[in-house]
């Protein structure tokens, strides 16, 4: 009969790539879908909240300045990170959500598919949302999508993955960088992708992970001024109404929740075209010859 201890993991934040505690120094219980007693999670406060808006602020100029097909690759290594940790996400998810084996390994191997993904949509996004526009006049006239800037994202309370998963992907994989609120209940999943995003190749920053209670999270990031957009998933009807008019101060974008019934359903570009801005430009295009034919 062994007397070894079992060595208990410390969960903590994920901001501006390193994994401080929370400011506050407080933490919260996390149960599994029985109430058994799984770890103890970072309570943030409002502090941790601004400290990951400076963080996703700083970053945000290198990763939208990147090539599209260089995130593709670095998205495409996160994948990879799952995907060797296939075992770990498949017993939290379990645990979180209360499911067997079999259906945690469904929920995971979609998750880690979705990031794959998003990968391969990084350099084609522009070709479907942007390109040339007829005009009247001799000129050239283009549209191109540039990232909105820094996304306040409230992952999905019940999916504690495969949802979340579904949330921060789109945010990073069109330039943006992201603050992520984990679900409440059950923010195990999302605390340890911090641990893969920290060993993978996105920069220290892209993505930033708070766990605590959502509505106090929320607000600040609703009403701080250097963030540009909010993704609402994880809000309930009366919560979001409350962020959505704290956005308006700022005019943020405001992707308000939508009842999903699958989140391993193909998503569609509505995500990734939510945290996108257009860009014309107007291009005289001159003439050619002494004939004066223009092309």
């Amino acid at each position: 009969m062994s007397d070894r201890l079992n060595v208990l993991k410390t969960y903590k934040l994920y901001v501006g790539g390193k994994f401080p505690r929370s400011e506050s120094g407080r933490v919260y219980e996390v149960t599994d879908a029985k109430k058994n007693w799984l770890a103890n999670a970072p309570l943030s406060s409002r502090k941790d909240a601004r400290d990951a808006v400076v963080a996703a602020r700083k970053a945000f100029g290198g990763w939208a300045g990147a090539t599209a097909y260089n995130r593709g690759q670095i998205l495409y290594r996160v994948a990879e990170m799952l995907e060797g940790r296939r075992d770990q996400y498949l017993r939290e998810v379990a645990e979180a959500e209360g499911l067997s084996k079999s259906k945690a390994g469904d929920q995971v191997d979609a998750a880690i598919d979705r990031w794959v993904w998003y990968a391969g949509w990084t350099d084609k996004i522009a070709q479907v949302v942007g390109g040339g526009n007829p005009v009247a006049g001799p000129f050239f006239n283009l549209s191109s999508p540039e990232p909105t800037g820094v996304v306040a994202v409230l992952a999905p309370q019940e999916s504690s993955f495969l949802g979340l998963v579904s949330v921060v992907a789109p945010v990073i994989a069109t330039g943006n960088t992201a603050v992520v609120v984990a679900s409440e209940k059950s923010p195990l999943p999302a605390l340890s992708l911090g641990e893969v995003l920290a060993t993978s190749d996105l920069p220290g920053g892209v993505v930033n992970i708070l766990s605590g209670r959502t509505a106090e999270i929320a607000a600040p990031l609703a009403a701080h001024q250097d963030v540009n957009a909010i993704d609402l998933a994880g809000a309930d009807e009366a919560l979001a109404k409350e962020l959505e008019i704290a956005a308006a101060d700022n005019l943020k974008r405001a992707l308000r929740p939508q009842p999903v019934d699958n989140w391993a359903a193909t998503p569609g570009t509505d995500r990734m075209t939510a945290f996108l801005e257009t860009k014309t430009v107007w291009h005289p295009t001159g003439s050619l010859g002494a004939s004066g034919s223009a092309y």
